[in-house]
């Protein structure tokens, strides 16, 4: 408490300012024996109706809930057959994906603040039960921000291309360009490099490349901030409408026409 600590300082001042070597070393151990006394710091109880946020159980890999809820809408009722997934980060995961694709059955799968290393981590747990006609996949923008170099960011994300294709030979498979956003504008450069890249690997590796960055720079070559919302770097819905625009442009010219039941998880 803090009466006691005003005492043990008062004690040993009082002690050292008494000669010889005697009082002094008396002094230390005093000060030493306040130091033991002294009780720990009291934690403050949480506030009354909020729970403390359950741990991940995952220390290296942060998002181990949020795969966990993803493992739980897989068993909340039937699976979402001839779906497209949408797989990677928050642009995903902030993107209504089934309000915006009404006439196919979804399932969203991004995570906030994912990089790919994320995903490839959590790979078979993020996919759905049963194979999914389509993927879109959107990754790559957190690792350049966290700072990997752009040939370790087109090595990752085709790295989980390569995973996908494999595991779903006959799905039609879209990579979106990383994205423009006037917070990480200095980032561009690498992002375009890393666009490069992969874009060039696309036929090789046997999926597409979608350019959805293009679309949110004004006239002027710079990200149009009418189309993020205010943190600058995710989509408001006027962004999102240009996203969905793309995609659903790529969906109608690369999957037949009919498929997927128009639910989502």
């Amino acid at each position: 408490m803090r009466t006691a600590n005003i005492a043990c300082v008062r004690s040993t001042a009082i002690k050292g300012a008494m000669p010889g070597a005697g009082l002094r070393r008396a002094a230390l151990l005093a000060l030493l024996a306040c130091a033991l006394a002294a009780p720990a710091a009291a934690v403050p109880p949480p506030a009354p109706g909020r729970a403390n946020p359950a741990p991940n159980a995952d220390p290296t890999f942060p998002f181990s809930n949020e795969v966990e809820a993803f493992a739980k809408a897989n068993s909340a009722g039937p699976p979402v057959r001839d779906a497209t997934l949408f797989l990677g980060s928050s642009s995903i995961r902030l993107w209504d994906i089934a309000g915006s694709f009404t006439d196919i059955g979804t399932v969203n799968r991004g995570f906030g603040g994912a990089t790919t290393a994320h995903v490839l981590h959590y790979y078979k747990r993020l996919l759905p039960p049963v194979p999914p006609r389509s993927v879109v996949v959107y990754v790559g923008e957190n690792d350049l921000a966290a700072g990997t170099t752009p040939d370790a960011v087109s090595r990752d994300i085709l790295a989980l291309l390569k995973r996908l294709r494999a595991d779903y030979p006959r799905a039609a498979i879209v990579w979106l360009s990383l994205k423009p956003s006037p917070i990480r504008w200095t980032l561009w450069p690498k992002m375009a490099q890393v666009n490069a890249t992969v874009a060039a690997r696309a036929k090789a590796e046997k999926f597409d490349y979608l350019d959805v960055g293009t679309v949110l720079l004004a006239r002027d070559g710079l990200p149009d901030a009418s189309l993020f919302r205010p943190d600058g770097l995710h989509m408001n819905a006027r962004g999102y409408q240009r996203w969905t625009g793309l995609v659903d442009a790529w969906l109608d010219q690369s999957v037949p026409v009919g498929t997927g039941s128009g639910k989502s998880s």
